[in-house]
């Protein structure tokens, strides 16, 4: 890499004015002036505004390639970074040499300057970073991503790989993804039972669904571990809230307890939050002008007041009560749905909440039971604008109450002989919770759509690039 050759984020810096330099990039914009020169907009992803060059007439191909050039062709710059006259921009760059590396057809190149549905867009997901929005998008995507390895680093938790392909349903939905060596075509040519002694594995194996229960075993060994990895529903569902594959963070920790669980929640999500707006700032002022005005504020109410705490009987009561009107009918035992869990977090709270102590009838066999036999020590954090951000619980520690558990859900003790051995050798109360990369991404940067908050989206139907 040569010595001279900076990024344009570095290069629009007031402090980098007075340097000879090498600028890499795409062509946003050609202006060409009556007086003989040129004003080009490059931008190469490390920020988003551009660096404005200024080619003078006198390069040798300013007639043959720079008065040709259009959106999408990759340039190399090399020139002396001045303070620009221009409002807006702290420096331009003085060209003294431009090199066309890879031209774009502006007759083919579909990223024209007229804006563009994020619809639209999805069609091009090749090309689509290359757009304001969505590179401020995945540059931020970045920032939280960075910024959860450095939570957990610097809080003792251990970086653990936890496998995709698996044998087991962790939340016992069963929208699983099928992972088989076996010939589709001839077994449905011959009409018979599946053989699964013939398979890869030599039994049924699946995309996990998430990394908790592999979790648990390196928790309770490793005392604090997270896990960060894509997981997989096979849910049928096109709504702009659901993906096929998406990016879960699923601390584990043993010895914890609920109340340690929801103030590592609490914790976790101010930290990611704050480095979002202390790190993208460029980026979240784009979001809280084009994309969801007021996103800042929303996120520093998170950020700056403490989380309320309510239990779920408390809410049910609320929303039996409140003078609003839901789509779904609400009762004790039933499951809040996201227009509830709203209502509560944007109407009565006005503000962060965490909910409590579930119904066992509609939570996972591995939470934790309480004493009344009802509830579960469950915990969901709850946000306005989104509704629930984290799903997390103390895991049930006991192995007569997990086995009977299983036993209720339908689910055979063989197939999870090692996580029941985990209650029979050294069992400590222990706990963790569940992030979704792609709706804390959605949350911070206020767009309406999560297929627009992964570099490339899978949904039914949809596998492509």
């Amino acid at each position: 890499m040569q010595d001279n050759w900076i990024r344009v984020a570095e290069a629009r810096k007031a402090e980098s004015a007075g340097r000879d330099c090498e600028v890499r990039g795409w062509v946003r914009t050609r202006r060409d002036s009556k007086g003989g020169f040129s004003f080009i907009e490059v931008n190469d992803g490390s920020c988003l505004g551009n660096i404005q060059v200024v080619a003078p007439g006198e390069l040798d191909n300013y007639a043959d390639e720079v008065q040709k050039l259009t959106a999408g062709c990759s340039v190399v710059v090399a020139g002396k970074l001045v303070e620009s006259p221009a409002k807006g921009q702290a420096t331009e760059l003085q060209a003294t040499s431009l090199r066309v590396l890879g031209w774009a057809d502006p007759e083919t190149y579909p990223l024209q300057k007229k804006r563009h549905s994020f619809e639209k867009l999805r069609e091009w997901a090749h090309l689509r970073t290359r757009t304001n929005t969505l590179s401020a998008v995945m540059r931020t995507r970045n920032q939280i991503s960075q910024s959860i390895h450095n939570f957990f680093h610097e809080n003792g938790f251990f970086y653990t790989h936890t496998p995709i392909i698996t044998a087991s349903d962790c939340e016992g939905a069963g929208e699983m993804f099928r992972v088989t060596t076996l010939d589709l075509d001839m077994l449905a040519k011959s009409g018979g039972p599946v053989k699964f002694e013939y398979d890869f594995f030599e039994k049924p194996a699946y995309l996990t669904v998430s990394g908790q229960l592999n979790g648990e075993t390196y928790a309770t060994a490793l005392g604090r571990i997270y896990t960060f990895g894509p997981t997989f529903r096979a849910e049928n569902s096109n709504t702009s809230r659901h993906l096929a594959e998406f990016w879960m963070v699923e601390p584990e920790a043993a010895f914890f307890d609920l109340a340690d669980d929801m103030r590592l929640a609490e914790d976790f999500l101010k930290r990611i939050f704050t480095d979002c707006l202390n790190h993208c700032d460029e980026d979240m002022q784009f979001f809280d002008q084009r994309i969801q005005p007021g996103v800042i504020d929303q996120i520093r109410s998170v950020v700056e007041r403490p989380f309320a705490h309510m239990t779920y009987t408390e809410a049910i009561k609320i929303l039996e009560t409140c003078d609003a009107r839901f789509d779904y009918p609400i009762s004790w035992g039933t499951d809040l749905q996201a227009e509830h869990e709203r209502y509560l977090t944007e109407v009565h709270v006005k503000g962060p909440v965490i909910l409590t102590d579930y119904p066992s009838s509609i939570k996972p066999f591995y939470m934790r039971v309480s004493d009344d036999g009802k509830t579960v020590a469950a915990m969901d954090v709850l946000v306005p604008g989104v509704g629930e951000i984290i799903g997390g619980s103390q895991r049930e520690e006991r192995l007569d109450v997990l086995t009977s558990r299983m036993t209720e859900a339908g689910l055979n003790e063989e197939d999870y002989w090692w996580y029941i051995d985990l209650r029979r050798f050294g069992t400590v109360p222990h706990a963790g919770f569940g992030l979704g990369l792609e709706r804390a991404v959605q949350y911070v940067t206020g767009m309406s759509n999560i297929r627009d908050v992964i570099p490339f989206p899978r949904t039914p139907g949809n596998a492509d690039f």
